[in-house]
């Protein structure tokens, strides 16, 4: 199918879609399995927090050069590798029988982690500014429904056929190699900028390729400076809340595993839509300023940490309460997500996207790899996930509250430059 026809744009979408849905069972797998991978090792909860955080680092360590790479070469190839290395190390860390191996190969999954980026740049090229906060937000249902799917099959299938944590693994392995098959054939390059609205309609695409004045001008943006602030605050509640919040409802609520299911369940679908209307949301308002992304990423997490700090205090008798308060976090958390990394490229030249993007998960996850295991430090120091997962989460969305509010100074400035640069660009295609 030809790469401009609508169909196949929506193709990618499937295929992207697919892929980061797995990938997503795959790494959120390890809060489900969790407690078994505790008692089979037996380690303690700041030793499982270091197996998370080494994944985390090794992926933040390796976003810089992902970025590069994605601005430098095909990135649907480069995709496409990435899917089978995320396949491989799964495969490994079910292998080795030592808390120490186990340590180390789960770290290496992290190497596939930093992939995002030139995914995301890449359907930049296929859809126009109006319309990406709503395709992110599409895709990234990917983490709450990978999320739930791995829950199930933790906590479902796998016990039902009698399977340990390790064969989950290599079923998720597997499916990563197979889909770096489908990526490597199916997927195809656009050009870079090919969707910018200045250049509809154009017969050729002039060829923008990265250059290193180009990546430092992204740090001259003053619309990225708080891009990257709140990115470092504001992946330390996901990172919590992921790792240790299933192991929280069951020591801590009471919960057993038909319990924990079917009280996130709901919540996680409610999640999943919240990336929806984060999405359109940012998209419908943004059509009206250049501001509308920002405004409705700091409402998404001011309500956010207001109703979890609500649900964390309700009475553990309150079920129901609880569990109507954890909805309620669960379709704001998500608000930032679609709409932080549309406004990167509402500011950002098209040939260094991925590098601005993958600089700005480095920062993000240079503060919040270490969220698992300050999580459970505190948690081991204290008695109590409640007070850790509390703690870490309503401060670190204060601080992306405030961090957004001082974005919505420049934001207009930026959006403008580009667009003007775009024009220019346009003109003498």
């Amino acid at each position: 199918m030809n790469v401009h026809h609508p169909r196949y744009r929506w193709f990618v979408v499937f295929v992207f879609f697919g892929f980061m849905l797995l990938h997503q069972v795959d790494k959120l797998l390890v809060g489900p399995l969790t407690p078994k991978i505790i008692e089979e090792f037996g380690i303690t909860k700041t030793q499982m927090g270091a197996v998370t955080t080494g994944a985390l680092v090794v992926g933040t360590i390796l976003y810089p050069l992902w970025g590069y790479l994605y601005d430098r070469f095909a990135r649907s190839k480069l995709l496409a590798l990435a899917s089978f290395l995320w396949g491989a190390t799964t495969w490994l860390s079910a292998i080795v029988r030592s808390y120490t191996g186990f340590m180390v190969t789960r770290a290496s999954t992290g190497i596939d982690d930093s992939s995002y980026p030139g995914l995301y740049s890449l359907v930049a090229d296929y859809f126009g500014p109006n319309m990406r906060s709503k395709i992110y937000g599409l895709l990234q249902l990917t983490a709450p429904i990978g999320y739930l799917l791995g829950m199930v099959l933790a906590l479902m299938i796998a016990p039902s056929l009698g399977w340990g944590w390790r064969n989950v693994f290599y079923l998720t392995g597997g499916t990563g190699i197979l889909l770096s098959v489908l990526i490597f054939f199916g997927v195809k390059e656009m050009p870079r900028g090919q969707a910018e609205p200045e250049f509809e309609g154009a017969q050729e695409m002039q060829k923008f390729e990265f250059n290193w004045a180009a990546a430092r001008d992204v740090f001259k943006k003053r619309t990225m400076w708080f891009v990257f602030l709140q990115g470092f605050a504001g992946v330390f509640p996901w990172n919590v809340i992921t790792y240790w919040f299933f192991t929280y409802l069951g020591e801590e609520r009471g919960y057993d595993e038909s319990g924990v299911l079917f009280t996130m369940a709901p919540v996680i679908i409610v999640l999943a839509l919240g990336y929806l209307i984060g999405g359109a949301a940012g998209d419908w308002l943004f059509k009206r300023t250049p501001k509308g992304r920002i405004i409705v990423s700091s409402v998404g997490v001011f309500m956010g940490a207001l109703f979890l700090f609500l649900a964390i205090r309700t009475p553990i008798e309150q079920t129901t309460t609880f569990l109507i308060l954890m909805c309620f976090t669960a379709i704001f958390m998500p608000f930032s997500s679609p709409n932080v990394v549309s406004t990167v490229y509402d500011v950002v030249v098209p040939e260094v996207r991925s590098t601005a993007q993958s600089v700005e998960y480095f920062i993000e996850n240079f503060g919040a790899a270490a969220a698992p295991l300050l999580a459970g430090i505190i948690a081991d120091q204290t008695g109590s996930l409640a007070t850790a997962i509390l703690f870490i989460c309503t401060i670190a969305w204060a601080a992306c509250f405030v961090i957004y509010l001082g974005a919505l100074f420049f934001i207009d400035k930026d959006h403008n430059d580009l667009r003007a640069l775009m024009a220019k660009r346009a003109a003498t295609n």
